[in-house]
């Protein structure tokens, strides 16, 4: 409506049908904002290489999805006197995941805690898998049956032959003595 309009114009309506509209409008807004989950992972100084893969292997996955990951190490006891064992172990999954997310806040410090928050890097996981299905489905098109050399050796090959190319036959009898 114009609101330096002369004379003023205005617009009998249903006041509870605006407002539930207007709320409909917010709900719809609210739904298309994009939530970035935050997951956790738990580290120990002492941990072993095996469950160092494997929990990093999560966080990968974690990163793949388009999540962010929180990267935490606990310290117990007199572990606390050696922040730098934790600090090598957030540097490790840093280097471990790096292919797929990037530090987005660097090791500190958090009471008993160091904690390091790892955000997805380049393409995630779903954006990669498309890109393959694309590439795969161009490959399909233009891909012919490929021959290796054992089947080129299967199959018989004929070759036409010229004149000049064949030889006269010769006999091959020796005379007899009789």
């Amino acid at each position: 409506m114009a609101d330096k309009a002369d004379p003023p114009v205005c617009r009998i309506m249903d006041y509870g049908k605006f407002k539930y509209e207007q709320s409909q409008r917010a709900k719809e807004s609210r739904k298309k904002a994009t939530h970035v989950l935050v997951k956790e992972m738990k580290y120990r100084p002492k941990i072993g290489p095996g469950d160092f893969a494997t929990k990093t292997r999560k966080v990968e996955a974690f990163l793949g999805d388009g999540s962010k990951v929180k990267v935490t190490i606990m310290f117990r006891g007199r572990e606390m006197q050696h922040p730098e064992l934790g600090r090598r172990i957030l540097d490790n999954v840093a280097e471990a995941v790096s292919h797929v997310g990037r530090v987005e806040v660097y090791p500190k410090q958090d009471g008993r805690n160091m904690i390091m928050v790892l955000v997805p890097g380049q393409a995630t996981r779903k954006q990669r898998e498309a890109a393959a299905d694309r590439r795969e489905a161009d490959q399909a098109l233009t891909v012919e049956e490929p021959t290796t050399e054992a089947e080129m050796a299967e199959e018989p090959t004929v070759e036409e032959q010229t004149p000049e190319d064949v030889a006269p036959e010769e006999s091959t009898t020796e005379p007899t003595s009789a």
